[in-house]
């Protein structure tokens, strides 16, 4: 179970430290496979990660932490996993929301839901109506997510818009579709970390990843820790970000 304390007073943050940290965790099965265990397993110690990486960005000021916990395409996956997967969606909202309650942390799910069973869904909205006053660290969870679902899904709602006359075409603004995203009120990720070696993004945040700095890194999901979410930190910290613009004055590009 996460151990979050009570609500801690608000700690200064690092100069620099990306106020938005996605991550895609990737390589549970692979985990598993290595060490000769079932996939089931894989994910038991992955969910295990997700706990420790929220306690460390809770530690070091992270504002916004997005994981990427079950996409869309997902649910081709055979039954027994898919199964199994919400069935540690389940455990993990009963076990945990208290302690993250406690923690102050806010969580916030993001993705389709009109297709999810009644259990699921009245599981998420009680993670996020539990947790809408806290005012730490803010836990977006990506769940029956695919960013190009979103991204259709706020286009027909817009659509909609103009066709019933409440808006004019040429009101459509980048801005205005960013309020119709499921990550609507939410910065976007100054960083995406990608675990397992795998280097693409999986139809994960492709309006919000505009800007973003990309790491990824060798590690499989249960084996990151606070240490490589560090060293993820540090590549970051390093590298010079100019959002299309020109280095200031007497930086080198």
């Amino acid at each position: 179970m996460m151990r979050l304390g009570t609500a801690p007073a608000e700690k200064p943050r690092k100069a620099g430290l990306p106020r938005h940290v996605a991550i895609i965790m990737d390589g549970n099965g692979r985990w598993a496979r290595s060490r000769g265990l079932p996939r089931a397993e894989g994910h038991r110690r992955g969910v295990q990660s997700i706990r420790n990486i929220v306690r460390h960005a809770t530690d070091i000021g992270i504002e916004w932490l997005t994981v990427f916990g079950f996409s869309s395409e997902n649910w081709s996956r055979p039954a027994d996993e898919v199964s199994e997967l919400m069935g540690l969606l389940k455990l993990f909202i009963r076990r945990d929301l208290n302690e993250l309650t406690r923690g102050n942390v806010r969580v916030r799910i993001i993705g389709g839901r009109d297709n999810l069973s009644g259990d699921i869904a009245e599981l998420l909205i009680e993670a996020e109506e539990k947790t809408v006053g806290n005012t730490g660290l803010n836990l977006v969870i990506a769940f029956n997510y695919g960013s190009r679902d979103e991204i259709a899904r706020a286009t027909r709602a817009i659509a909609a818009e103009v066709a019933a006359g409440r808006l004019r075409s040429e009101d459509i603004t980048s801005d205005l579709i960013a309020a119709r995203l499921d990550t609507a009120g939410m910065p976007d990720p100054d960083l995406i970390i990608r675990t397992s070696g795998e280097q693409r993004l999986s139809n994960f945040l492709l309006w919000q990843a505009a800007y973003a700095e990309f790491v990824f890194v060798p590690d499989y999901w249960p084996d990151f820790d606070g240490a490589a979410f560090d060293r993820a930190i540090d590549e970051y910290l390093g590298r010079e970000r100019r959002f299309g613009g020109l280095p200031q004055k007497g930086e080198v590009i």
